[in-house]
């Protein structure tokens, strides 16, 4: 029966689902449909509400539906109806929300995309869950925006705690009754705005600085804390209703911290009771380990120094193990040298230095090597400072590189029958310029490999091993076959490697050196005819103006004149005649200046002849 006093509207209500209640007095719409035995969302919701309350059900999952369109929910109450599954994205719409009660319920895990779109979420309510994992991701949708995050009473052993750190508005932290083992340093001093954490009945060892003053109001008991110079700052709060006491060490076992003198809160210097290698030489190319152990009150951190004094990160070549040791997966001739394992801790630090030995492959020298001289040029590489091919005659050579090309080489060796058991074959090289070694793992079947992606005009050390098993339990062995050194094209003079792009590059020198010889010569020629029509005399023109029609007619050219007349042939005269005839031999010399004369003075009337003809044709056209 309806309570009498309440203005309810229980049926009525044109959008109020069956078994709900929908308070007409309330100031905006609200939905109560908590504890009216739900198995499901009910799908005739009111889409304009803004409080509803499923609390006290069974509803055992929450689809992408349910809440579809509900943009204008600010609260929403999904407490105590054992949940086991949220679906992606089942909370889009809610962008309006700001209290997500889930607590009571049992979530296994929490992934980014089942909060996605709580862009304005204050409250997130976790408690009394099964929660064992958290993904980063789950709380990015509203790091920036909520204040109070309760995950109380779950099952966490860890906490995304760079996404925590994230959350600059938080203000209260529940995280008791949980599996948490470790705080990271640092994580609570990017929280300014914490004011209440509570870490009660978890796992931890240690506790990292809160950041104050004041600081946070701080609930911690319940741990089983070493109590040692780390834990000072907490002892310094003068608490005496603190409930935080000490498991460890043991003279302070079981007793409350803040009643422990801070004297003997105490830290011991680290001390390495061992390093070393193993195996402590190895060949290039082989790997090797490094073991550290070092004990000291709080437990040192173990770090390593390489021989030229850098500290060791992870990479390719280099894994650092979670109990300090160093592996080293291919041991170079730049390992070669003393490791420095380095141990501390709050109290101090201490350090142990393990000398390594990395041998080069056993391969012959080459000729002149043992001179003692250096050699000119560039240095050869850390990886083969002695190819295996070089002392050998070009017929017996084990290794061959062949078809060289700017960027790649074929690398030939030859078949090892008398090796048995061989697993696969090795090649390692490097270049003069770049120390850091390359590897390639072959099939036993394998009798040549072509390399890429080589740089143009590099010498190159390469080497080949065989890696075989002596027994079924026997570690592999390495077995060197052989080195050789080549070059690629485009390098300096000095290399020997054959070069098929010599002829092409030849003809196109030739070519162009042609080209730029014949445009010289022809320069030549036109500078010459140039100087040589600048010393020619200037013709004799005649200028003849003409005003018959307004145009001007060049004059007419002179008739070349006429070729001299062939002599006539010789007519001896009689001796002794003195004086003859013209026909005799002394007229006609007497005769020729006569006629040589006449000739002449035939050309002059000529000329004055055109002359006059000129003259009087100036005249006519004048008077014309």
């Amino acid at each position: 029966m309806v309570p009498s006093g309440l203005y309810w509207a229980v049926l009525g209500h044109s959008r109020c689902p069956p078994r709900c209640l929908c308070p007409a007095a309330a100031p905006s719409p609200t939905l109560l449909c908590a504890r009216t035995g739900l198995l499901a969302v009910p799908p005739s919701l009111d889409r304009g509400a803004v409080e509803l309350r499923l609390a006290d059900n069974f509803i055992g999952a929450v689809g992408r539906a349910d809440f579809a369109n509900m943009s204008s929910l600010v609260h929403l109450t999904l407490s105590r109806n054992g949940l086991r599954r949220l679906a992606p994205g089942a909370f889009a719409d809610l962008r309006a929300l700001r209290a997500l009660h889930l607590d009571g319920n049992r979530l296994p895990a929490l992934s980014g995309a089942q909060l996605r779109g709580l862009a304005s979420l204050r409250h997130l309510i976790l408690a009394n869950n099964q929660l064992a994992a958290i993904e980063p991701a789950a709380f990015a949708a509203f790091a920036a925006t909520v204040e109070d995050l309760d995950l109380s009473h779950n099952n966490l052993p860890a906490l995304p705690w760079e996404a925590v750190a994230g959350m600059a508005s938080l203000a209260t932290l529940t995280l008791d009754h949980n599996l948490l083992e470790r705080v990271p340093a640092g994580a609570l001093a990017r929280l300014p705005r914490l004011a209440r954490l509570d870490l009660t009945a978890n796992r931890l060892r240690a506790l990292p600085p809160v950041p104050g003053p004041p600081g946070p109001s701080l609930a911690a008991g319940g741990n089983p804390l070493h109590c040692n110079c780390e834990l000072l700052w907490l002892r310094r709060l003068a608490r005496p209703d603190g409930l935080e006491s000490c498991a460890s060490p043991p003279p302070l076992a079981g007793r409350l911290l803040w009643a422990v003198p801070e004297e003997e809160l105490a830290c011991r210097a680290p001390a390495i009771a061992g390093a070393a290698a193993s195996p402590a030489a190895v060949l290039e190319g082989q790997p090797l380990r490094l073991g550290c152990a070092a004990a000291g009150d709080p437990p040192p951190a173990l770090h390593w120094l390489g021989p030229d004094g850098r500290l060791v990160q992870n990479g390719s070549r280099r894994a650092l193990g979670a109990d300090g040791s160093l592996q080293l997966r291919v041991a170079t001739l730049r390992d070669h040298g003393a490791f420095t394992c380095v141990a501390s801790n709050a109290a101090g630090e201490a350090a142990a230095r393990v000398q390594v030995a990395v041998l080069p492959l056993p391969v012959p020298r080459r000729d002149g090597d043992g001179d003692g001289e250096a050699q000119p040029g560039p240095e050869p590489s850390d990886m083969a400072r002695a190819g295996g091919n070089e002392s050998r005659p070009a017929g017996e050579r084990r290794i061959v590189a062949a078809e060289l090309t700017a960027s790649s080489a074929r690398i030939r060796w030859l078949p090892q029958r008398h090796v048995p058991g061989i697993r696969m074959f090795q090649i390692q090289y490097n270049s003069s310029l770049d120390d850091s070694l390359v590897y390639r793992l072959l099939p036993p079947s394998s009798r040549s490999f072509v390399l890429r992606d080589l740089a143009a005009g590099r010498e190159y050390d390469l080497c080949v091993s065989a890696l075989y098993a002596e027994g079924t339990a026997a570690p592999p062995a390495t077995r060197a076959l052989g080195c050789v050194r080549f070059a690629t094209a485009g390098g300096s003079p000095g290399c020997t490697a054959p070069r098929p792009h010599f002829l092409g590059g030849t003809v196109i020198i030739v070519i162009g050196a042609a080209i730029a010889a014949s445009v010289l010569v022809f320069i030549l020629i036109l500078t010459a005819r140039y100087k040589a029509a600048r010393r020619l005399p200037a013709a004799n023109v005649a200028s003849v103006c003409s005003q018959t029609n307004g145009t001007h007619r060049p004059p007419e050219p002179e008739p070349p004149p006429p070729p001299p007349a062939p002599p006539a042939p010789p007519v001896l005269a009689p001796l002794g005649a003195p004086g003859g005839p013209p026909g005799t031999a002394r007229g006609r010399h007497a005769g020729a200046p006569a006629a040589a004369s006449g000739a002449a003075a035939g050309r002059r009337r000529a000329a004055g002849g055109r002359a006059g003809a000129g003259e009087r044709g100036g005249g006519q056209r004048r008077a014309g």
